[in-house]
């Protein structure tokens, strides 16, 4: 087919996130008012793929160079689909958005893939693209989920810190209490044990968290007024995804495990809940620690798929089907 393939520009907002809404492998952070939180950060060349006019894919994107990337700033991404996409329709529609990018002298798209437990249905068209397309596997992350069609079980050790916390009359709720959790208990951890700062300045989760109230959540620990643990819950469709969590220097009163214990809960009725990656120094490591901790509250592993994609192998997508 003739596509007509677009860069982004703002008066497509609209038709955008309408699309969005309704894909069938996009979550919130695909939304205009999420990805450009950080413009002034990344150069976007997002395209829009029309066919006769009706929009039927998207790519959340930044330039490097004359590199591709599906989005440097977001955790995922690569072509978006609407549900009544097929095989077909995919294969035709990355020919044709590499082909446009090879035609505009951008030689590579670097694609992080987005996880399975985000696509509605289950659309693993890329990873067979990219065998097709020849691409490198640059790296894999291992990302770890509790899967709520099975029995939610945690071991021993949280089962014991669990009750302890409970004994001592920690309470959990929602509260909007990001900036002592920010300023006293996150940012001080992060430093203290990995060197870093949180992806998001305070200032930003907060502009993000009243931009989409529905989908950003913190949730406390609290031992009375004391604010004792903290996790920020990025809500989607069918999943719960710990995008920030973290306790006060007394671990021992299991207030972080008591919060993931009603976190689970509260979300059992979606189909996952995301702990997030665990893996460090460009996916060729894995924190133990993290592994550990996420596993003891019964998540297993899924990955994540880095890849890099020569634009000029489009071709290779030409007559797939006999």
């Amino acid at each position: 087919m003739n596509y007509k393939i677009i860069k982004y520009q703002p008066e497509y907002k609209h038709q955008w996130d309408d699309f969005v809404s309704r894909a069938k492998n996009a979550t919130f952070l695909f939304y205009r008012d999420f990805m450009e939180y950080h413009s002034d950060r990344f150069q976007d060349f997002s395209l829009l793929v029309f066919n006769n006019e009706k929009l039927i894919s998207i790519l959340p994107a930044n330039l490097n160079s004359n590199e591709l990337y599906s989005h440097q700033g977001l955790s995922y991404g690569g072509l978006v689909f609407s549900g009544k996409s097929n095989l077909q329709d995919c294969i035709a529609i990355y020919e044709g958005v590499l082909k446009y990018l090879f035609d505009n002298e951008i030689l590579k798209l670097h694609i992080k893939s987005i996880p399975v437990i985000y696509q509605y249905p289950i659309c693993q068209e890329l990873e067979l693209l990219t065998f097709f397309l020849e691409a490198k596997l640059k790296r894999i992350d291992t990302y770890f989920i509790i899967d709520n069609n099975s029995k939610y079980t945690p071991n021993r050790n949280r089962k014991r810190a669990i009750n302890k916390a409970t004994s001592n009359g920690l309470q959990i709720k929602k509260s909007n209490d990001l900036k002592l959790f920010w300023e006293s208990i996150l940012t001080p951890n992060l430093q203290n044990r990995f060197q870093v700062n949180p992806t998001h300045s305070l200032s930003e989760i907060e502009l993000l968290k009243d931009r989409f109230p529905n989908n950003i959540i913190f949730y406390g620990a609290y031992e009375e007024d004391a604010l004792k643990a903290g996790a920020v819950i990025f809500e989607m469709k069918e999943v719960a995804h710990f995008q920030y969590s973290s306790g006060d220097e007394n671990r021992d009163e299991g207030a972080l495990d008591l919060l993931f214990d009603f976190i689970i809960r509260q979300y059992k009725h979606k189909k996952y809940v995301s702990f997030g990656t665990s893996s460090e120094a460009n996916g060729s490591k894995i924190n133990n620690g993290l592994a550990y901790w996420k596993e003891s509250f019964g998540a297993s592993t899924v990955v994540q798929n880095f890849y890099e994609i020569q634009t000029a192998k489009y071709k290779n997508l030409t007559n797939r089907f006999v």
